[in-house]
């Protein structure tokens, strides 16, 4: 992913990944977050959060910073007040969603019908490794699996 937002994942509190389709599937569990080449240069000034981006956050690229782990997938509703939706939830409207807002988190998107992959318990890693990412989820080879352990274990 574009830094900065491969940052504000693994150091910034963003808990949601907003995507157009369900890239995870029935996935939950540990994700790699990889920083891509190329930032993203229309994420200039603000956080959603209403926060500076820091300087950190454009640093790494090209390599794994961190892990976090996949815990859901949802989506959110088409009308004029968006709202998370689930199938399987009494009515599709989730009760953990902001009553405000409606969304579930402040890094969550509403335009149209949007996925949201909720994001928790973020690991950084001491030294980015560097890495050939691809869009997408995927398996990673073992040996790059072994180096993201190893690190994770010395915190």
């Amino acid at each position: 992913m574009k830094q900065p937002w491969a940052w504000a994942i693994v150091h910034g509190g963003k808990d949601v990944e907003n995507r157009v389709r369900n890239l995870a599937g029935d996935y939950r569990g540990p994700v790699a977050i990889h920083a891509g080449l190329t930032p993203d240069t229309s994420a200039q000034g603000l956080w959603p959060v209403g926060e500076l981006i820091p300087a950190a956050a454009w640093q790494a690229r090209g390599a794994i910073i961190g892990v976090v782990d996949l815990a859901g997938v949802h989506r959110t509703t088409d009308t004029p007040i968006p709202r998370c939706y689930e199938t399987g939830v009494p009515n599709g409207i989730r009760d953990s969603c902001d009553s405000d807002r409606r969304l579930c988190s402040p890094w969550a998107e509403s335009n149209g019908r949007m996925w949201h992959m909720e994001l928790a318990n973020p690991r950084p890693l001491a030294e980015p490794i560097p890495y050939c990412g691809a869009l997408g989820l995927r398996t990673l080879p073992a040996e790059v699996v072994e180096q993201i352990n190893r690190q994770l274990a010395r915190t």
